[in-house]
């Protein structure tokens, strides 16, 4: 059977009746469904993409030594893991495509299970579909018996809801694939925006976090997007990071698939990763609009669960999320259904923060009208 028949049918294209609502609102949409940057892109990443525009060769697939460097200083600043080598480095074309593409990179196929969040992103699902794989979600390792996943994906902080994994839950699920041969691979692109006060951690806990795997990275892999930070979705620059033996398979495969990020864009991924002050100042953004958002929703009487983290908030009013949908379209304010992201999220919606301030303090009124 063609992959593409293993495939679900894209879930954005069944909000086109609700964006068409929300469009007819005389004040216009307030477009809260997706998870797109609308801030400048840092002068500083511009700057360097532009210092590199003259690039007629082929770029590296494994990405230059500074590079990788810099990456791994970044894991060392910012995610309490000094030990990363820049060898199990790689950048990545945004980080959907690896994703979508890792369990086929593995060779995992008929036969293998691919275990992810059961509420979560859904190309995790997409790619052990790609793969020929079994897909599995599950919400605690106790669920998959004596038969083991080859690969268990992470998300935290977690899309839709903002869950942010503990040290000591990371640390368990690092001991228990090990005990299995399970390779581990944590999302974790919303890392930056932890909104937690009583934590001192920089960023939200790695799975490459000395604290959780003691330093070593034998069979952890962790996935990184500037899109989120840095206001980079448009140049695809990601990464993913661990063990070295692992992202030598990756490198191994996508010489091959041709699978490189362009040149000018690495340049802007290295800018970007050396940089921390842009980060600091579009986190500062993002807490503004989330303070807006979070204080309109409760005094209109909604729940928001978890939203620890990341750029969404995960509100319900205890009824079925297309229900919701519906009522705030006709308000001018579109959102995503639980549903995309899984059964058990079909009583709440994603609220995303990436809105400019003016139509962050639209949806806020508009919210508190009634």
């Amino acid at each position: 059977m063609p992959v593409d028949r293993h495939l679900p049918d894209f879930p954005w294209d069944t909000l086109a009746q609700a964006k068409a609502v929300a469009n007819s609102h005389p004040d216009g949409i307030v477009d809260l469904s997706v998870g797109t940057p609308v801030d400048p892109t840092p002068q500083v990443v511009r700057d360097a993409l532009i210092a590199a525009a003259d690039a007629p060769g082929y770029p590296q697939v494994w990405g230059t030594p500074d590079l990788r460097e810099a990456i791994s200083a970044w894991f060392a600043r910012r995610r309490n893991a000094p030990g990363v080598d820049p060898d199990g480095v790689i950048p990545t074309i945004g980080s959907k495509e690896l994703v979508a593409w890792l369990p086929t990179i593995l060779g995992l196929g008929p036969g293998d299970a691919v275990s992810f969040p059961e509420i979560a992103y859904p190309t995790y699902d997409v790619g052990a579909r790609i793969a020929g794989a079994t897909p599995v979600p599950a919400q605690s390792t106790v669920q998959f018996g004596p038969r083991a996943p080859k690969l268990l994906w992470l998300n935290t902080p977690g899309n839709p809801h903002g869950q942010v994994l503990p040290i000591d839950h990371l640390a368990k699920v690092v001991r228990w694939a090990r005990e299995r041969g399970v390779i581990v691979a944590s999302d974790e692109c919303y890392a930056e925006l932890d909104w937690r006060d009583d934590v001192d951690d920089l960023t939200t806990p790695s799975i490459l976090d000395e604290r959780v795997c003691g330093g070593d990275h034998t069979g952890l892999l962790s996935v990184y997007s500037m899109s989120k930070q840095s206001n980079m979705a448009g140049y695809r620059a990601a990464f993913v990071a661990g063990d070295p033996a692992l992202v030598k398979r990756l490198v191994d495969f996508r010489k091959h698939a041709g699978m490189m990020a362009p040149w000018p864009v690495q340049r802007a991924l290295l800018a970007a990763v050396q940089d921390d002050e842009h980060v600091a100042i579009q986190k500062e953004r993002y807490r503004s609009r989330r303070n807006t958002l979070l204080g309109a929703l409760r005094e209109s009487g909604w729940r928001t669960d978890h939203s620890e983290a990341g750029l969404y908030l995960w509100a319900t009013k205890g009824q079925p999320c297309r229900t919701t949908v519906d009522e705030l379209a006709g308000k001018g304010i579109l959102v995503a259904p639980g549903d995309f992201y899984g059964a058990a999220a079909s009583a709440h919606v994603r609220v995303a923060l990436t809105a400019p301030d003016e139509r962050i303090e639209q949806a806020a009124a508009r919210l508190t009208a009634d």
